[in-house]
């Protein structure tokens, strides 16, 4: 097994769909708003202006690691932490390999809800759904440039599968985050739950193989 690897990234593009489901909007409407089929001025207004509060606390990192992969007499992926998730299994039928990553935009924009929360409860619920927008940005800028080296090495990716979805228990992440060094590289630490903080942190794993 080798050694993590760390990338910083510049703020990747907005997706305004995203942001504004992530902000409570029903997704048909955030699709409508988001292609000028509905008009909303004051949604507008609002992502413009907790992009602008945001930019300056963001910080777009990345912390990765590359493992050859093996199956047991089962079926299931051998990974270096506990599990036995079927969705997982489905996931990575067919793989040699997995990357298993952690992302994060960094504790400035949850300092920056918080502020808010007390004197701004639209605002700060503008804010979420832009922290969750540049999380998810961010994991798919890198989850694109994973595709595109594989490729390149004639090799396929699997879609992320992050830890919570499906069958595959949130308790992995204490074993992910420690193979990754997440706390020193990237700040990450875990509460009693699971749960990430910063809370704008993705962990996930790309499945590697030969077909497509």
């Amino acid at each position: 097994m080798t050694a993590p690897g760390y990338l910083e990234y510049e703020a990747p593009g907005y997706n305004l769909t995203e942001m504004l489901r992530y902000s409570g909007f029903p997704a048909e409407k955030a699709i409508g708003i988001a292609k000028g089929h509905i008009q909303d001025e004051t949604a507008i207004a609002m992502t413009e202006k907790v992009r602008s509060l945001a930019e300056k606390e963001l910080r777009f990192r990345v912390e990765y690691l590359m493992v050859p992969l093996s199956f047991d007499a089962d079926g299931f992926p051998v990974l270096p932490f506990p599990q036995h998730s079927e969705s997982l299994k489905s996931n990575l039928s067919g793989c040699h390999t997995v990357l298993l990553f952690a992302a994060t935009v960094g504790a400035g924009i949850d300092r920056l809800i918080r502020r808010y929360e007390r004197t701004d409860a639209n605002t700060a619920l503008y804010l979420q759904g832009c922290g969750a927008e540049r999380a998810e940005s961010l994991c798919d800028t890198f989850e694109k440039d994973v595709a595109s080296a594989a490729q390149s090495c004639g090799m396929w990716t699997r879609p992320r599968f992050s830890p919570g979805y499906g069958n595959l228990p949130l308790s992995v992440q204490k074993d992910f985050l420690i193979l990754l060094n997440a706390e020193k590289r990237l700040g990450i630490t875990l509460g009693a739950s699971y749960l990430m903080s910063p809370s704008k942190s993705v962990t996930a794993i790309i499945g590697i193989g030969k077909d497509e």
